[in-house]
């Protein structure tokens, strides 16, 4: 695969922009080098819906926060080993670690710190479960339950200050609508951010202090874990979405956030530019996911239209974008996760499953 040109706007595509690609017979890519239909290489199916999954950071383990108030731990296939272009059927994922009563609501998120060591889960039963992880034996260690939040735990990230070599984690939700900044040593809350005034339902950071979040209330807000307030914010006006923000990702170089929205758009915004790069709709209702692969290659996007996308990221993102569905569910996808490594997502749905997708042969970069 091509190297990744160095700046996202003003490169143009190899490929003539159109918004729908057939595929190319025999082949795993479209004609415009898009990948093609995803298979189900895994899939765990729970009692009722699941929202929340996670990779580890090594790739070797997966963790599943489903509406039946349970957590699982799961093993990552050794897809290298598995005749991808003759599997049909979806095998169930070996679970390592279950959970029954992880919370005493749904699991709306979860996720490991960048090293791996610590999980955490929140629910709407307001509260965070911090863990201690031991990967090698894939177990939990000591474990802490948070209470500082006032409503629904819609998602959490983990933030590292190398400096003073401490965990930190971000998280937020419903309620009074703050963002809590807590010590992952202690489970004490030093700081809140406010601003938002309806539930943060994504956030996201790319590394050192900063991180977005994204709210029902349509903005974006950018912040800096050194500052009091937001460092920018992106309200609804007339070049931006006028919609409830559902899901945010920062490229790795902290150029182009990409947000979805309520109303089935998704959004590139230059974040040094300060400006809308451009608005298209890949989905037919409302986007519920987005994430860029490891590479930001390709952008995945899940929505309450069943379906997963891929939209190609290597061209002149001012151009139309390539886009092409690549997986479905049987009811509303709600989150899409990359595979650290492999060219691999999970997705969970309204379906009562969460789903490893590979594609017929597998593609070690993305």
């Amino acid at each position: 695969m091509a190297m990744r040109p160095q700046s996202m706007m003003g490169q143009h595509m190899m490929q003539p922009p159109s918004h729908h690609m057939g595929s190319m017979p025999g082949s795993n890519v479209s004609a415009s080098g898009l990948p093609v239909q995803f298979i189900p290489l895994c899939r765990y199916e729970d009692s009722q819906a699941i929202r929340a999954v996670a990779f580890h950071p090594s790739g070797r383990h997966f963790v599943i926060g489903t509406n039946s108030k349970q957590m699982l731990l799961c093993k990552y296939p050794d897809i290298r080993k598995i005749n991808l272009s003759q599997r049909s059927i979806p095998f169930n994922p070996e679970i390592l670690l279950t959970r029954p009563k992880q919370h005493r609501g749904s699991v709306y998120c979860c996720g490991f710190n960048p090293t791996g060591e610590l999980l955490a889960t929140g629910s709407n039963d307001k509260t965070i479960r911090l863990m201690a992880f031991h990967a090698d034996e894939c177990k939990i260690g000591a474990e802490m339950e948070l209470t500082m939040h006032d409503g629904t735990v819609r998602e959490l990230i983990f933030m590292e200050d190398s400096i003073n070599r401490s965990k930190a984690m971000v998280s937020g939700g419903a309620g009074n609508c703050h963002i809590c900044l807590t010590d992952c040593t202690t489970g004490q809350t030093f700081k809140d951010f406010t601003g938002h005034t309806a539930p943060i339902l994504g956030l996201y950071t790319w590394g050192g202090c900063s991180f977005a979040s994204c709210s029902a209330d349509k903005s974006i807000r950018f912040w800096d874990l050194r500052a009091a307030n937001a460092v920018n914010v992106i309200l609804p006006n007339a070049k931006t979405s006028n919609s409830p923000v559902t899901s945010v990702c920062v490229d790795p170089h902290g150029k182009l956030l990409i947000s979805g929205h309520e109303d089935a758009s998704v959004m590139l915004y230059d974040i040094n530019g300060g400006r809308v790069v451009q608005i298209f709709r890949p989905h037919g209702d409302e986007v519920r996911t987005v994430r860029f692969s490891n590479a930001a290659y390709y952008l995945l996007s899940g929505s309450y239209d069943k379906r997963v996308v891929i939209t190609d990221m290597r061209g002149d993102l001012t151009l139309p974008l390539m886009y092409l569905p690549v997986a479905e569910h049987n009811d509303k996808i709600i989150q899409c996760r990359w595979h650290p490594h492999d060219f691999t997502f999970l997705s969970t749905s309204a379906d009562r499953t969460a789903v490893l997708w590979s594609l017929p042969l597998s593609h070690a970069n993305s």
